[in-house]
């Protein structure tokens, strides 16, 4: 039996496994051809959603969707990939397995990438993770029950997407865990900074950057935008100018960087590492890998604009990989992905949401209509079927691209929009 081995249990790694799953079953050859994804943990991880409260919500098991889908899943962490031999390393509890392919898909994702500053890896908590989210979690229930100046204190170093939507939760989120303690849940039982090199806080935000700043002070998030760090401690953070600003609490947002198995390739990276991909999402210049999600890096519009680290590209990614690969393996016809459309949904806690348009990021809508889609996308629309039904999971895999997410019409997660 041939094989198609995904790398990743990730937004890209769980749809490319589900479309050439899709694929092979169309073409009646589910008996010839296996579909195998090699995935660390036995969830699919809504990572997106790791700013949140309730992270429970936020793991999908993956037996619950590949099963349904006859895909074979090995738990394991992917070590080392041999092109030339066609062969993946991976290590399952200490002890390393050699899996040969037949066709490859990289969907190993990103991590988070640190800056160089004294401390940062070691004392900063992130969310980049589900088991790093949970820690915050733990760690934030715990420095609120305890006196001490910086203990409600909570510093977020990073003003892009994630540290926006993390800060802009926290000031409720803190007020919540010190009345659960019996404490007094006003707005000064804590306080919420966010802190980053720019100019300006959501820089890169477009028309929707004096929204967020608006939303940050109605909140009481304090903004330190044009500032530069020196050393992250125990008790929070110097700036370059000296001035110490006490913290228990100090997350890092500051970027991703491709999966270090890009670096198997002997093609040339791009600046976050990412494999440079074709419109089939084969890897430029490697014969029988494709690759998709954070990991790759594809071109859009005409070539005008590169795929970004997020699941609304990961996900289509994801499907034409899946589809392709189990074409090319065929020796069928493969479908080109060309997308001609990007939006950006900045949830911003009890204040609302900010949503914009294209490239240049046109505001279009704010507040509670904007939030409105935010919820569904983060709640419905990226989940898989969870109905356990083959046909259902077939029909989300097909290989397309979904419309944008509609403002205010968004009532059910069958409508075509993508997030």
């Amino acid at each position: 039996m041939k094989r198609i081995l995904i790398v990743g249990g990730g937004f890209a790694g769980l749809w490319s496994a589900l479309g050439a799953a899709r694929k092979l079953d169309e073409a009646q050859a589910t008996s010839d051809v296996e579909v195998v994804l090699v995935n660390p943990t036995a969830h699919h991880s809504i990572r997106v959603r790791n700013y949140e409260d309730d992270l429970d919500a936020t793991l999908v098991p993956l037996v619950d969707v590949l099963e349904p889908a006859g895909v074979r899943w090995i738990r394991g962490s992917a070590t080392h990939i041999d092109a030339a031999a066609r062969t993946v390393t991976i290590d399952t509890d200490g002890k390393a397995t050699s899996v040969a392919y037949d066709k490859l898909v990289l969907a190993s994702g990103s991590h988070l990438a640190y800056a160089p500053v004294e401390g940062l890896a070691v004392h900063a908590f992130d969310v980049d993770t589900y088991e790093g989210a949970r820690r915050l979690e733990q760690h934030l229930a715990t420095v609120v029950r305890e006196d001490g100046a910086g203990k409600r204190t909570v510093i977020v170093i990073g003003a892009g997407l994630t540290g926006v939507e993390l800060a802009a939760e926290l000031p409720s989120r803190l007020r919540a865990l010190v009345a659960a303690q019996g404490g007094h849940a006003d707005q000064q039982a804590s306080r919420v900074i966010l802190v980053d090199r720019t100019s300006l806080i959501a820089s890169a935000m477009g028309g929707a950057q004096p929204v967020i700043e608006q939303a940050m002070t109605e909140m009481g998030v304090e903004m330190m935008p044009g500032v530069d760090i020196k050393r992250v401690d125990s008790t929070g953070i110097t700036l370059a100018d000296g001035t110490h600003i006490e913290a228990a609490t100090v997350v890092w947002c500051g970027g991703m960087r491709a999966s270090p198995l890009a670096e198997c390739f002997p093609v040339e990276r791009d600046a976050l590492g990412r494999l440079p991909v074709d419109k089939n999402m084969q890897v430029d210049g490697v014969a029988n890998v494709f690759a998709a999600g954070d990991v790759a890096r594809a071109l859009f519009e005409d070539g005008k604009h590169a795929s970004v680290m997020s699941c609304q590209h990961g996900r289509p990614m994801g499907r034409f990989a899946g589809h392709n690969v189990a074409a090319d393996l065929l020796g069928l016809p493969m479908l080109p992905l060309d997308i001609d459309w990007y939006t950006t949904i900045v949830d911003l806690g009890p204040w609302g949401a900010v949503y914009t348009e294209g490239w240049d990021r046109k505001l279009a809508a704010q507040g509670q209509l904007a939030k409105k889609v935010k919820q569904v996308i983060n709640c419905e629309r990226i989940y898989p079927p969870r109905t356990g039904v083959r046909a259902d999971l077939f029909k989300a895999a097909e290989p397309s691209v979904q419309a944008p997410p509609p403002i205010g019409k968004q009532t059910s997660v069958d409508a075509s929009a993508e997030g």
